[in-house]
């Protein structure tokens, strides 16, 4: 008796402290305990089993299942899972898209944001150049540059909303997600719509609606917000005024305040923190705005900067650079102290008149200024040292995507001898994306 006794309390404490579900069911402790009233005895307080059949090993398998969901095989065999990440943020972003195949763990962690976000802060992100083409149909297509391989990669085709849309927004936020916004439907007139597309997941996804319709407006990204002002809309006031932002934390549009007068931008940079915008008003004059996000507020610009200011431009390391031909052979920067646009770099290297070797953007391209052209030519100029010259530094300008120079001027004569110097297709926006 009085080892049936210790058995008995050898169990229940033992039972106390694997903790099992019910400590007021005394029927899962053994199956020697055929009745409660024999678990009773020894335990006071102990309550009705409100099963019916006794199964002794339903916890143990509920156990073993929780221990094969917990033990995950590696990412790397022979390697902790820290140790085997610390690889993988080392292989080239161009390989990604093969590494999310290997397995399902490998996808997971490369499809979420501590992957990429580990990479950026440890200065490994690599940037890209995207570009939004439309073709001789009107057909728009998203292609990527991979300026350390210098090879083009294919991308999702773009929604079919804004596949053939005219006068679209184009902006990147939190440095990996290009924003499609606003434009007209062939179809349906202008739109409210706002889609992105997420460069680490490779995927498009929608966004919240802008608050007005609108096409040919003018957008700009301060302190990770879109901005929106001015374009057209059908209706009876079709030059707007309006102007909204959009901030991705909060996922949600808000209106500011609105323009002097309205007007279909043209061209526009962000400056030392401000919003510059040149366009055409509701006369068809020319002019200019300029917004401040710390006090929400237009007030109108006429100096050396809006004379001269041409398209493609961009404002990097406090200086603002604009291009000064068509083929982005010359570059300009504005001097504050004189308040004019002096020539600061020329190429001395005219590549021709045709349309498709327009210079179509500038962007920022790691620490350089990026020229694209309509036939998808990419040129780097290093612009970290202005006193050098392209005689001393023949490296200063770069071509890294694109052919050779003599090339291109065969192809540019032929086509202007044969008649076929039209433009078959243009670059509509282009950004820099990081991931």
């Amino acid at each position: 008796m009085k080892y049936f006794f210790c058995s008995v309390m050898v169990r229940i404490l033992i039972y106390q402290v694997i903790q099992v579900d019910s400590v007021s069911c005394y029927c899962r402790v053994d199956s020697g305990l055929k009745t409660v009233a024999g678990a009773r005895k020894f335990v006071p307080g102990s309550k009705l089993c409100i099963q019916p059949d006794i199964n002794p090993n339903a916890h143990r398998r509920k156990n073993s299942r929780r221990e094969r969901t917990r033990v995950q095989p590696p990412l790397l065999p022979g390697l902790p899972d820290d140790l085997a990440i610390a690889c993988l943020i080392r292989v080239p972003r161009v390989e990604h898209r093969k590494l999310r195949l290997v397995c399902k763990r490998w996808h997971r962690l490369l499809s979420g944001n501590f992957f990429y976000s580990l990479r950026k802060s440890l200065g490994m992100a690599e940037e890209w150049v995207y570009v939004i083409k439309r073709d001789r149909d009107g057909r728009i297509s998203l292609h990527a540059f991979d300026p350390t391989y210098q090879l083009w990669q294919p991308l999702p085709p773009v929604p079919v909303e804004y596949s053939e849309a005219l006068g679209f927004g184009c902006a990147v936020l939190s440095g990996c997600h290009l924003y499609l916004f606003g434009g007209r439907d062939p179809l349906k007139g202008s739109m409210r719509r706002v889609i992105f597309y997420n460069a680490r997941t490779n995927k498009w996804h929608r966004a919240p609606d802008m608050l007005r319709k609108r096409h040919l407006f003018g957008s700009c990204v301060i302190n990770n917000c879109l901005y929106v002002a001015g374009g057209e809309c059908e209706g009876i006031q079709r030059t707007l005024r309006s102007a909204e932002v959009y901030d991705p934390n909060r996922s949600r549009w808000n209106f500011i305040s609105e323009m002097s007068t309205a007007m279909v931008p043209f061209i526009g940079v962000v400056h030392n923190g401000t919003w510059f915008l040149k366009g055409l008003g509701s006369r068809r004059n020319v002019m200019c705005e300029a917004y401040s996000p710390e006090t929400d507020a237009w007030t109108p610009v006429s100096n050396g900067m809006v004379n001269g200011w041409r398209n493609p431009s961009i404002s990097l390391n406090g200086q603002l650079y604009a291009l000064d031909c068509q083929d982005g052979c010359k570059l300009t920067v504005y001097d504050t102290a004189t308040d004019s646009w002096k020539k600061f770099i020329d190429s001395k290297l005219h590549l021709g008149s045709s349309r498709a070797l327009d210079a179509a953007a500038l962007v920022s391209l790691n620490g350089k200024l990026c020229i694209i052209r309509n036939n998808m030519s990419i040129s780097l100029v290093d612009v970290s040292s202005p006193n050098r010259q392209v005689e001393t530094n023949p490296h200063l300008w770069e071509n890294i995507a694109g052919e050779g120079h003599i090339r291109t001027l065969v192809r540019n004569l032929w086509s202007t001898i044969a008649g076929r110097g039209g433009l078959k297709s243009h670059i509509v926006h282009c950004q820099v994306l990081q991931a």
